[in-house]
């Protein structure tokens, strides 16, 4: 059995590509609002951005979602809302494990 196909992403900001699970979506609603779309099913024209404070920051004063979104303006509480996410997802991300310890050759591990 074949494994499923991933979609793949790319973040307006960085333009690095991701799962598109690993991204968050901001979308031009067909009535012309923008919002976040946190299941990534919003119909209209969507935009990625990483889930990094960079990221959201850089989007914010290149203006990279206005223009991928062709919209004049987006509204500061959108981006707002967005480092809210970007923070809370930090915050419950599992710490990184130490580096593994290299022996030189010759020494032998403590174990045995």
């Amino acid at each position: 059995m074949r494994p499923r196909r991933v979609p793949i992403r790319t973040c307006v900001a960085c333009r690095t590509t991701d799962a598109k699970r690993a991204l968050l979506r901001v979308v031009r609603q067909p009535d012309g609002t923008v919002c976040y779309d946190a299941k990534g099913k919003m119909s209209g024209r969507g935009a990625y951005v990483c889930a990094r404070v960079e990221c959201v920051e850089q989007a914010r004063k290149q203006k990279k979602l206005e223009r991928s979104l062709k919209v004049e303006k987006i509204a500061p509480e959108l981006f707002q809302e967005l480092l809210q996410i970007v923070s809370q997802n930090n915050a419950t991300a599992p710490a990184e494990p130490p580096p593994a310890q290299q022996l030189e050759i010759g020494e032998q591990n403590d174990r045995g």
